[in-house]
This record gives structure tokens, C-alpha cells and sequence, in this order.
């Protein structure tokens, strides 16, 4: 191997070699790490003003909704229209749901609904900007630049995830009205940095508005088994595992942690994803792919176990660390296999429909471990989550074998 030129971008830097990847991943780093601090200042207060694991349980509710009933239209907008505006408009208008939820503050409000309302109109806006933001990566880089793009994709969405769930919860415990005005000029910085992207090259479609046309990302996933196999696997995973919306009450009641310790056990799942994120800009899976990821679900649902049970923070926070570190190498393999298996002509379908998928597995994961733990019990809801994510992997490797047996993360040959 040969020394890189001044000139040339190091090897696990290669996608920043593209001006418009930099301003794109600001976008993105600063729009997750207000959705980071958004999500545990909203959790800690319907939680604080309700005492009700259900309703934290409808935080997540109330924002997959509108990603499910606007599918087939967020997908083509992505594919008809330029991605780079949608992001920049969608932007700007989650920045006016911020300024609603600090508004609600500000006045007293004790009632829920105009939350759960305002959490709507958020994810009808996450809803069109995740297709865009999503399908957008293969129009700013080369294809031999993908790879090291979505790993510093999921790197972005991880430092985000380590840092904005601590810093959250610091603001939120000293005042709460800060940390939604740091989460409202977060969001208002990401819009002007996705506006600022070059304008990419788009291969944007150009046949009449149809039924066929609306439906062409749920034909092509379901045509492709590989591509529907990967979707729908961390679809029932996560839905089943996902503990992320009961942190609140393992912070306040079981393991008494306040505020701060809240924002601790967020960032946990952070620290052991941006580990692994950054070894896969280094050293990305060459082989055996469809086991490494199938495996890495069952790992996942493992340690759900581990951190449902654990009493002590120190193991929960240790739990959630492994988590997230199986969680990102299932969606680095995912993520990938998804974008080289795709015709960029739908791209934005079929990320809207990967987005609903992805959605369903958190917000509606999210209800699920909710509606749970208020029926059973909080620590039983997220132990057989945990067993059921077990079982899906074991599942899924049987009846998805081109996924299992997948090898290199490239297109198709």
C-alpha cells in the first residue's frame, strides 16, 4: 500500500473528500443531536407531568402515525422533488415544533394533548425529511465512497445519540426551558447547512402520478428478499426489544438516577455504537455479512435481558453499551445492502417505506413496551422483549436464506 498524497483524503475519511457529503452530515449531526435532546426532555416531562408508562408509550405513538399514513406520499415526494429542499423545509418546520413545545412551558400547561398533538406534527415532518436525508447519500458521493459514507452516516447519528440524551438531561435538570431552546437553534442550524448542499444530481421521476407509481417501493422491497428480508428483520427486533421509551422510569423508580442518570442510560447504547462505527470507517465487513448481522440480533436481544433485570446502573449502563454496539453493525449491514440494492429512480419509495419499518420498530416500539409494562410490569415487558428479538433472528435466518447466506455488502452483480 502506498502513502496517500497530501491531496487525497485519508482512507476512513474518503467520503468527506465530497463537498457536499460535509455540509449534508452537519445537517444531519445537528438535526439527531436536537432529536436526542428533544426525546428525553419530552419523555422526562409527560412522564413527570403524568406518571404513566402508557403515555410515554404514546410519545412514541403519536409521532410513527403520521410516518405510516403519509408513506406513500413522503417516498415520492423524496423521489419527485429535490431531497435537499425537503430536508431544508422540514427542518425549519420541526424547529417550529420545538418553539410550541417551549411555548407550552413557558405558559404551565399541565394538560398532555397539545404534546402528544405537537409530536405529531414532528414526526409528520421527520416523515418526509427521513426519505430525503436517507436517498440524498448516493447523489453526493461515488458508489466507492458509499460504504464509508453510511458508516459516517451512523457514526453522525451516534455521537448524537452518546451526547445529546447527557446533555438533555443536564439542561432539563438545572431548566427545562433550555434544553428545548438548545434542541430550537440545533434544528435551525441544520436547515440552513442542508440548504446550503450543493444542488446534487437527481435522477427524479418523470412519469404521471399513479397508483403503480405510489406503490413501486412496496413492490420493488417485496420482490427483493434480500432487501425485504434485512427491512422487516429490524422491524420485529426492535419492536419487540426496543427499551427505550421505559429509561424514563428506570431512571426515576428503579434505579433512581434523576434527570441526569436518564440522559446517562440514552447515551449508553451511544457509546458502544460510535465504538464500533468508528472501527467500520477503518475496517468495513468484508464477508460473511448476513450471519454477522443475523448474530448481531440475537446479541441485541441478549443484553435487552441483561439491562431489564439489572438493578445496578452501572450494569444497565454496560447492558445498553453492547447493545448499541450489535444495534450498529446490524444497521451498517443493513443500511448498506439496502442502498446498493436500489435503483436510485426509487430510492426515496423505498427509503419512505424503510423509514415506516424503522419507525414501527422505535415509536411503535415505543407503545408496545409502554402498553406492556403498564399491563405487566416494567421489568418483565423489557425481558421478553428481549426473548422475542432472540426469536426473530433465529426465525428470520430460516426464512430469509439469500440473507443469511449474503457475503460482501455490493449491489447486485
Amino acid at each position: 500500500m502506498t502513502a496517500p498524497s497530501p491531496g487525497e483524503a485519508k482512507p476512513q475519511r474518503t467520503a468527506f473528500r465530497n463537498p457536499g457529503f460535509k455540509n449534508y452530515w452537519g445537517a444531519r449531526l445537528a438535526s439527531a443531536f436536537a432529536v436526542q435532546i428533544l426525546s428525553v426532555s419530552v419523555g422526562w416531562h409527560v412522564y413527570d407531568l403524568t406518571h404513566s408508562a402508557f403515555d410515554l408509550g404514546l410519545v412514541g405513538l403519536s409521532q410513527f402515525l403520521p410516518a405510516l399514513m403519509l408513506v406513500l406520499v413522503t417516498g415520492a415526494a423524496a423521489d419527485r422533488f429535490s431531497r435537499r429542499t425537503i430536508m431544508g423545509i422540514c427542518l425549519a418546520t420541526e424547529a417550529l415544533c420545538a418553539t410550541a413545545l417551549l411555548a407550552f412551558l413557558y405558559t404551565g400547561l399541565r394538560q398532555v394533548w397539545p404534546i402528544f398533538l405537537v409530536l405529531a406534527c414532528f414526526g409528520a415532518a421527520r416523515a418526509f425529511y427521513n426519505p430525503a436525508q436517507q436517498s440524498i447519500v448516493p447523489n453526493l458521493v461515488p458508489p466507492e465512497d458509499l460504504n464509508n459514507a453510511i458508516a459516517w452516516n451512523s457514526s453522525s447519528w451516534q455521537i448524537a445519540t452518546i451526547l445529546g440524551p447527557v446533555v438533555g438531561g443536564l439542561l432539563y435538570g438545572i431548566n427545562a426551558e433550555t434544553s428545548f431552546i438548545t434542541a430550537l437553534v440545533l434544528l435551525l442550524a441544520s436547515s440552513v447547512s442542508a440548504l446550503l448542499i450543493p444542488k446534487p444530481q437527481q435522477k427524479t421521476v418523470r412519469e404521471k402520478t399513479t397508483w403503480t407509481t405510489l406503490t413501486s417501493g412496496f413492490q420493488y422491497i417485496w420482490s427483493e428478499k434480500i432487501v425485504l428480508g434485512a427491512i422487516s428483520l429490524d422491524l420485529f427486533a426492535v419492536l419487540l426489544g426496543g427499551a427505550t421509551a421505559l429509561l424514563p422510569v428506570y431512571a426515576r423508580d428503579i434505579l433512581a438516577v434523576g434527570p441526569l442518570g436518564l440522559g446517562m442510560l440514552r447515551a449508553g447504547s451511544g457509546i458502544g455504537a460510535i465504538l464500533v462505527a468508528a472501527y467500520l470507517t477503518k475496517h468495513p465487513i468484508r464477508d460473511h455479512a448476513g450471519i454477522i448481522m443475523f448474530a448481531c440480533v440475537a446479541g441485541f436481544g441478549a443484553f435487552t435481558i441483561l439491562f431489564g433485570a439489572s438493578n445496578v446502573t452501572w450494569v444497565s449502563v454496560l447492558a445498553l453499551a453492547v447493545m448499541g454496539a450489535f444495534d450498529m453493525i446490524s444497521v451498517y449491514i443493513r443500511e448498506t445492502l439496502i442502498q446498493l440494492w436500489t435503483p436510485d429512480a426509487v430510492r426515496g419509495r423505498v427509503s419512505a417505506v424503510n423509514q415506516v419499518f424503522v419507525g414501527a420498530s422505535n415509536e411503535l416500539g415505543e407503545f408496545r413496551a409502554g402498553l406492556s409494562a403498564s399491563a405487566f410490569g416494567t421489568v418483565p415487558a423489557v425481558v421478553i422483549g428481549g426473548i422475542g428479538t432472540i426469536v426473530v433472528a433465529m426465525l428470520w435466518a430460516k426464512l430469509f436464506p439469500a440473507l443469511r447466506e449474503a457475503r460482501h455488502l455490493r449491489g447486485r452483480d
